[in-house]
């Protein structure tokens, strides 16, 4: 399927490993124009070099920048010019008890979670209006409708970026601009990944088996029976990126690998 990205140009935050940047090469491979980020300038350089080599005659360029830090927030903005597709990605989590979360904590998740995506949907937004063309996509998560209780702080920026999202679609109306939000299931990205790691190698298992106790324990009615792959939340990404998908809007839409169980 031609997904007619070609001429597109888009930004994704968060985007130097796991979903977004497994979103990332998916719009590289559909001919998207692609700007990356990171918290870290040397490794936003370094995945720029490796897409680069994977896509030689692809347009992929990185920003680093730190969302904790609204003054490189601010420098970030002034560099996003002419974005056509906005993925808000970017998100930070943590287990933790309830009662051991301090006021800093839930500032400073909500300040990454959610706020990122408030600064660079209200930067961009009106633009799209303009030219009457544009897609903003929020990655949220199951654990946003489904809230852990040993995440509670994490499930809350969830839920307010699903809130976020549908709200900013009703400013859409009439108009070739969709906002969407996609929650995700048990991902193995980059950050469980290490985790499990560490833990199997404490237990004297292999990585495999690992993974599947964590499954059962956590999820056991999942559907899938397994952790998403990146890849698997990237596919659904970039079709709501297309034109393709513009009768999809102010939907949330999942791949949670059947966790949730409402209709």
């Amino acid at each position: 399927m031609n997904l007619q990205l070609t001429s597109k140009k888009a930004f994704i935050s968060g985007s130097t490993q796991g979903i977004g940047f497994a979103i990332t090469k998916q719009l590289l491979e559909e001919g998207a124009e692609v700007i990356i980020n990171g918290r870290q300038k040397d490794k936003t350089e370094k995945a720029v070099l490796q897409l680069q080599q994977e896509f030689p005659e692809a347009k992929i360029s990185g920003i680093a920048a730190d969302f904790s830090d609204k003054n490189e927030v601010d420098e970030l903005l002034k560099q996003l010019n002419n974005i056509d597709i906005l993925i808000n990605n970017i998100g930070i989590f943590e287990l933790k008890d309830f009662e051991n979360i301090s006021d800093e904590e839930w500032l400073q998740i909500f300040e990454i979670n959610v706020m990122s995506s408030v600064r660079l949907s209200r930067h961009l937004f009106p633009k799209m209006l303009e030219k009457n063309w544009g897609r903003i996509i929020f990655i949220s998560s199951e654990s946003g409708v489904n809230i852990p209780g040993n995440m509670i702080h994490y499930g809350m920026t969830k839920a307010a970026m699903t809130a976020i999202s549908n709200g900013l679609s009703k400013l859409t109306k009439g108009t070739e601009v969709t906002v969407n939000t996609i929650l995700g299931g048990p991902t193995y990205s980059d950050g469980v990944a290490e985790t499990i790691e560490q833990i199997a190698k404490a237990q004297n298992i292999n990585i495999e088996q690992m993974k599947a106790a964590i499954v059962q324990q956590t999820n056991p009615d999942s559907l899938l029976q397994r952790f998403i792959e990146p890849k698997e939340i990237a596919n659904l990404a970039v079709y709501l990126s297309s034109p393709l998908s513009v009768a999809t809007n102010g939907s949330g839409l999942r791949v949670d690998g059947g966790v949730l169980k409402t209709v």
